[in-house]
């Protein structure tokens, strides 16, 4: 960062413009993106975030809704190019492309584009885009490739710190390489050029800042917005209660072994104002659920301290994490990557559990505990060499609150604005008909605030094409709840094969299915909050009305007996019924 002087003043007002401008930049770039990208995942899905970082890598700005799982991993792109070309090795123009995951961490159709910010011919910033693409060759197509990946080789281009641009001039070489290397390139291309205008976009937004206000106030005022970020975040944390707070978790086998499950072990250290999640007791890198990032921690923190705050730099200044090398989350290249996602949400659900006990009445039960009920159906025509591909994101449920039940149908913490495919797009785009599309009955936790519910889909394909519908996870740990609510209901995929009329529960890896078989996912519901004995009984009588839990349910999880031909709780006989059930609890609890 270039030096201020030591005597610039703040004037609040310019303060004041300044912290809303920066974030204002992320957000048009955001704008940008989306109105000009080419893939579902970009415009509909919004599966990317933006940017402005400093010089050392800092976070200056992100946009409102970008993915939440991206907030940690851009400065490490950035502080890795500068190391690698120095700060006098960039130029006005220099457009650079990057996704491999011995810095990025992740799956590599993440794809990172980034440029320099120039201002009197001093390197001020940069403005970087990371956008899922739904194809960078290999067996990227499908989210990553899953457990047929055996080294990120398999899964795609690996794109190291490239410069597709020099002072302007773009390098047809690499990017007809890229091209060629790519089922979609139309798509793929079309992306890379809409992050790039998002990318000059913020750089003239950037320019203008420092033009009307100059270096000095402009980097003065930056280290400001930092520290009263930070400020913020310790005023939180001040709150906790001092301890050491810890939980544990595992992800469903990610082999043919049950030996083969990945723990998840977490320490949460309180100290005043510090705090410190330590993860040094999770499992070794393994398989494929490999990530290097610390996006777990930080999107738990940034929950706790300031969820609705624009994030920048000093957001994270005051936690610590505690994570080695050759952790499953913070493996060692070339360790698999593909499936980097699966445990994020476990991994924030996790932290958020440790903390329950100091906080009971924040802390939520479990949500879906995935990036969602993610598919892809694609399909290759050797014939009209034409290849067409969509990809799509389900909701599932959110974990009850102390204070209401769990969303329904959403996607996960973890992903911020990042919301499912419109059906109208769908068999707009592809040659595919939705048929269902529906809360799933009965799946959220009963509690005294019930877990949310999470989402049925089937949608049948017009054409032969081959479908992934992975593992969605939580399958031998449902998503848990807290204070004595039961678990969700874990997830569920199945195929409908052409001609038959059952739906057979499997995950789909690049299988081929012919026109007129459908696939079907069924997301995770979230944990229930509290005894389910001591929910309102009519709010149960709601739940039934609504079809979110059965009459059943309503007797056997809640002791609340419904008169379903009148729509009223019978007030009598659900005392006597729920005095009988608190008595069973006691006598085998002796």
């Amino acid at each position: 960062m270039p030096a201020s002087p030591p005597s610039a003043k703040i004037d609040p007002v310019t303060l004041e413009v300044l912290r809303n401008a920066l974030p204002a930049i992320a957000d048009e770039m955001s704008i940008d993106l989306q109105r000009t990208s080419y893939n579902m995942m970009i415009y509909e899905v919004r599966d990317y975030c933006c940017a402005l970082l400093d010089v050392q890598g800092r976070l200056i700005s992100q946009n409102v809704g970008g993915v939440s799982h991206f907030v940690a991993d851009l400065g490490v792109v950035i502080k890795d190019g500068v190391a690698r070309f120095g700060k006098d090795g960039f130029k006005p123009g220099d457009v650079l492309i990057m996704n491999h995951q011995r810095v990025a961490g992740q799956h590599l159709n993440n794809i990172c584009i980034y440029t320099p910010v120039f201002f009197e011919g001093e390197l001020q910033a940069f403005a970087i885009v990371r956008a899922h693409w739904v194809d960078v060759g290999g067996f990227s197509t499908g989210f990553g490739g899953g457990p047929q990946v055996t080294d990120p080789w398999l899964e795609g281009l690996q794109l190291d710190q490239i410069k597709i641009y020099e002072a302007g001039v773009p390098d047809d070489k690499v990017l007809r390489m890229i091209r060629d290397n790519i089922r979609m390139p139309e798509s793929s291309m079309g992306d890379l050029r809409s992050q790039l205008a998002a990318c000059k976009l913020a750089e003239r937004r950037l320019e203008e800042l420092l033009k009307r206000y100059g270096k000095g106030t402009f980097f003065t005022i930056l280290e400001r917005i930092f520290d009263d970020t930070e400020a913020k975040c310790r005023r939180i944390v001040r709150e906790i209660p001092d301890g050491t707070y810890q939980a544990e978790a595992h992800l469903d086998p990610d082999g043919p072994s049950p030996t083969d499950r990945i723990e998840i072990r977490v320490k949460v250290i309180v100290e005043g104002d510090d705090m410190t999640i330590d993860l040094t007791g999770c499992s070794a890198q393994r398989g494929t659920s490999n990530a290097r990032t610390l996006a777990g921690p930080y999107i738990a923190y940034k929950g706790l301290t300031a969820p609705v705050e624009p994030v920048n730099e000093g957001s994270f200044r005051a936690l610590k994490v505690d994570i080695q090398e050759g952790n499953f989350m913070m493996a060692r290249y070339p360790a698999v990557m593909a499936g980097w996602s699966r445990a994020l949400p476990t991994v924030v659900d996790t932290i958020l559990k440790a903390l329950a006990p100091a906080l009971p009445n924040i802390i939520p039960a479990a949500h879906l505990g995935t990036l969602g009920a993610a598919f892809t159906f694609f399909t290759i025509d050797l014939d009209k060499g034409k290849n067409t591909v969509f990809q799509s994101i389900e909701g599932g449920g959110w974990g009850a609150r102390p204070y209401e039940d769990g969303e329904s149908a959403a996607v996960s913490v973890c992903q911020g604005d990042v919301r499912n495919a419109p059906i109208e797009t769908i068999e707009l785009k592809a040659p595919l008909m939705v048929e269902e599309r529906a809360l799933r009955e009965g799946s959220g936790g009963a509690g005294k605030f019930r877990g949310g519910l999470g989402q049925r889909t089937t949608v049948r394909n017009l054409e032969t094409g081959r479908w992934t519908s992975s593992n969605q996870g939580r399958r031998t740990m449902p998503p848990w709840g807290l204070w004595d609510g039961n678990p969700g209901t874990a997830s569920r995929n199945s195929l409908r094969e052409v001609g038959a009329n059952e739906f057979k529960q499997m995950d789909l890896r690049r299988h081929e299915v012919g026109a007129g078989g459908a696939i079907r996912l069924e997301s995770a519901g979230g944990g229930g909050w509290g005894d389910p004995l001591d929910r309102d009984p009519e709010k149960v009588l709601l739940d039934v009305r609504e079809e979110f839990i059965t009459a059943d349910s309503a007797r056997g999880d809640y002791g609340v007996v419904v008169d379903s031909k009148a729509w009223k709780v019978d007030a009598k006989a659900t005392e006597a019924l729920r005095r009988e059930m608190r008595a069973q609890r006691k006598t085998a609890a002796e």
